[in-house]
């Protein structure tokens, strides 16, 4: 059976059009400069689309009362009252020891720790020794990597793209 797709470092490419040759020599030649603005986003035919789309796709059923939005900005911010969201959303009471050990076992430094969730699991074929799901654990932290420049026209994207939605929807500074 052949694999949907050729992993690079992590990442997945179509097998159509892409060589591991020449994904290396596409890197090395690739530089991107401090003052460049970089938009990212893959097409319909690869997996993980458009993030505007999904979000998109997400935010249009928010009044549906079997979903329940939530933002990583929430969690980190109360994580037990987001917890205590949850549990409400799925008709579920915690007793207090039970919330302690939800809180305890789903913050980032646990979860980064464990094997079943930080994906190192998941075979060496579709992963590589540079994948990491798991970065820093922090909200913000996109204002340390982008320009002013790249801030803008983020913004201006961003704007185009939720036009319709309320802006409480999303949380981020």
């Amino acid at each position: 059976m052949t694999p949907e797709f050729l992993w690079f470092e992590g990442l997945p490419f179509s097998f159509f059009g892409y060589t591991i040759e020449g994904i290396k020599e596409a890197r090395t030649k690739f530089v991107i400069k401090d003052e460049d603005t970089v938009m990212v986003s893959y097409p319909k035919s690869v997996p993980y689309g458009s993030w505007f789309e999904h979000i998109r796709g997400w935010m249009s059923m928010r009044h549906r009362e079997n979903v329940l939005l939530l933002s990583y900005e929430e969690l980190q911010k109360d994580p037990r009252s987001t917890i205590e969201k949850i549990c409400q959303f799925l008709g579920k009471k915690l007793n207090p020891e039970e919330l302690d050990s939800v809180l305890k076992n789903s913050s980032f430094h646990v979860m980064k720790q464990n094997k079943m969730s930080n994906y190192e699991m998941l075979p060496e074929s579709l992963t590589s020794q540079h994948f990491s799901m798991a970065r820093k654990g922090i909200c913000g932290d996109w204002k340390n990597h982008f320009t002013v420049a790249q801030d803008e026209t983020f913004n201006k994207v961003f704007q185009e793209k939720m036009a319709g939605f309320p802006k409480d929807l999303f949380p981020w500074e």
